[in-house]
């Protein structure tokens, strides 16, 4: 049972104002250690925001709880993402998440498993939406621990243009019963 209020998480658009915020925290250590080298705030700005009305974009948020920025997630469809992820998808329902909480010490409270069921309720709000996936690294357990206690389940290794990857998979059935 989460300690955090569900009503409490609300997930705005990633605007240009918070560009220098979301850069500023993928540099932390705890967050680059699983997203990477950060990109520059222009090459966030080609992500996600000049690309936001394109067929395929992936939609960018700040989560929020109680009013206070926590992190980061994203939504994206499977089928047809490009740049060799998910080639073999074909069900056009599906859609992918990532994110992060910005702040260390938020870490391993439940808030991350809280906000992940947020969104996933959500996204399967939409009637089209079949499954929800993620991919994290198969050697970040607290990921892993964190997307399970969501309802996630691991469906295997898979090999994506990052590297190998642990692919999760969350059903709306899946989704409601926790």
């Amino acid at each position: 049972m989460s300690v955090y209020d569900l009503t409490g998480f609300e997930f705005r658009r990633l605007n240009e104002a918070d560009l220098a915020m979301l850069h500023e925290w993928l540099l932390r250590p705890h967050i680059a250690e699983w997203w990477g080298e950060a990109e520059s705030i222009e090459e966030l700005r080609a992500d996600y925001l000049e690309q936001a009305e394109a067929e395929h974009a992936t939609q960018a948020f700040i989560a929020y709880y109680q009013n206070a920025p926590i992190g980061f997630i994203q939504c994206y469809m499977v089928m047809g993402s490009g740049d060799g992820w998910w080639e073999e998808e074909t069900d056009p329902g599906a859609r992918g998440i990532d994110q992060f909480l910005a702040n260390p010490e938020q870490l391993n409270a439940g808030l991350g498993r809280a906000m992940i069921r947020t969104f996933l309720a959500k996204i399967f709000a939409h009637p089209a939406v079949t499954v929800i996936q993620t991919d994290p690294n198969p050697n970040n357990l607290r990921a892993i621990r964190c997307y399970t206690a969501a309802g996630f389940q691991a469906v295997g290794e898979v090999m994506t243009p990052d590297g190998v990857a642990l692919l999760m998979r969350c059903t709306r059935e899946s989704a409601q019963q926790i």
